[in-house]
């Protein structure tokens, strides 16, 4: 029977079946039950040893249920990392444009090559650690079975980026702190990514020089993810577990020494939603006033170099493509003009992209041969409207 139209059970008595009490209850709490659905259980004082019986089975049911799910995510995790990863071979290559140069390989490798102190700047969005899986190979930092071994991974990397940014420069890394699930962290709540990250480029023996907070709409956040802490109705069930969205951070390591080629002069555009901009008179002190905000509420979310370009629909995507706000604006706070800008990660080639439009000269690294080529077709393209401007 189907009973989804209805929203409220009244059980008198019950028996020591389980199957049976579950089976009831999901006549009403099925597919189609827009309600919330409450269970009314009516049983006498006598009743309790059975009482205690279901209850038991209940716990036993939804254990039994979180085991399955995690011996299938330790399945599918050994496949991916296994036979899958066991297909395609490592490819690499090397693309030169007049101001830019593209790499395709490990960055952990592939940025021996860059001469030491030569990078002015280097902004970037780091593998957020198995919360996306942008590839199949061994060598995609985000194929990780475990924190520690992400981590382990990475600092070869901040290691060698200590080694090439010029004294007294900085890197800048975008990223989120990552919530956790019961089935793999045994418990729900936040993982503090963020602070993992400054510790690790601490270690290699960067200064912690600042970081923003960028706003994200909690909405949209729960209607892409469904996450529990941002349901409404988890408002009205129990508030304890509720929480608010999970935002963005630049944060931003200086590496210590002089820097002999200082940033220096006024703001001459703003970088942002224009809607939300006022200018005063003064226009370096109100587009400054907006920088150094430790929130930057005028981000645009959707201005991309994904969405800018209009590829179409059989281009590869990338999952999460750095906004070009962000990226701008760190070159505009934190680079000179024929500065060279480097990524690890380029994806596409945000990073080039504006770095050609900044007149800053550009190196980059992808695993990935399909952004690896996207990225190579938009640089190209950055590189020719910048030579029209200028």
């Amino acid at each position: 029977m189907n009973w989804q139209h209805c929203s409220n059970v009244v059980f008198v008595g019950l028996s020591d079946s389980y199957e049976q009490y579950y089976q009831a209850i999901r006549r009403c709490w099925r597919f189609g039950q827009k309600k919330e659905v409450n269970c009314y259980i009516i049983t006498a004082e006598t009743e309790g040893a059975v009482v205690s019986n279901i209850k038991r089975k209940e716990k036993d049911a939804e254990k039994m249920a979180q085991e399955m799910v995690k011996n299938m995510q330790d399945i599918n995790s050994e496949n991916i990392k296994g036979i899958k990863r066991s297909k395609g071979k490592y490819k690499t290559n090397k693309t030169d444009g007049r101001k830019w140069t593209a790499y395709l390989g490990d960055s952990c490798e592939t940025i021996k090559e860059i001469e030491s102190n030569s990078i002015g700047y280097s902004i970037f969005s780091p593998p957020f650690a198995s919360l996306y899986t942008y590839s199949n190979s061994d060598r995609d930092m985000g194929n990780c079975k475990s924190n520690a071994e992400f981590s382990e991974h990475f600092q070869f990397l901040i290691n060698e980026l200590f080694r090439i940014i010029q004294h007294g420069r900085l890197v800048s890394f975008h990223c989120m702190n990552l919530p956790t699930s019961k089935v793999r962290d045994g418990y729900i709540g936040i993982r503090d990514f963020r602070g993992e990250l400054i510790k690790q480029f601490q270690q290699a023996g960067f200064i912690f020089h600042s970081e923003v907070c960028i706003w994200k709409d909690p909405v949209t956040a729960m209607q892409r993810t469904k996450a529990l802490g941002l349901l409404h109705k988890q408002v009205k069930k129990d508030s304890c577990m509720s929480r608010q969205g999970i935002p963005d951070y630049l944060v931003s390591m200086r590496k210590p020494g002089d820097n002999i080629s200082r940033v220096a002069g006024e703001f001459e555009w703003f970088s942002g939603d224009p809607s939300t901009f006022e200018n005063t008179g003064n226009l370096s002190i109100d587009i400054w006033q907006r920088y150094a905000s430790p929130v930057w509420m005028d981000i645009r979310p959707n201005h991309t170099l994904q969405k800018q370009s209009a590829r179409e629909n059989n281009d590869e995507r990338h999952i999460c493509p750095l906004q070009l706000d962000v990226i701008e604006r760190g070159m505009q706070l934190w680079s000179n003009e024929g500065d060279t800008v480097y990524s690890p990660f380029m994806g596409i080639g945000s990073e080039g992209h504006m770095a050609m439009k900044l007149r800053r000269e550009f190196v980059g690294c992808e695993l990935k041969e399909s952004y690896y080529k996207v990225a190579c077709s938009n640089l190209k393209a950055a590189e020719s409207y910048s030579n029209e401007l200028f």
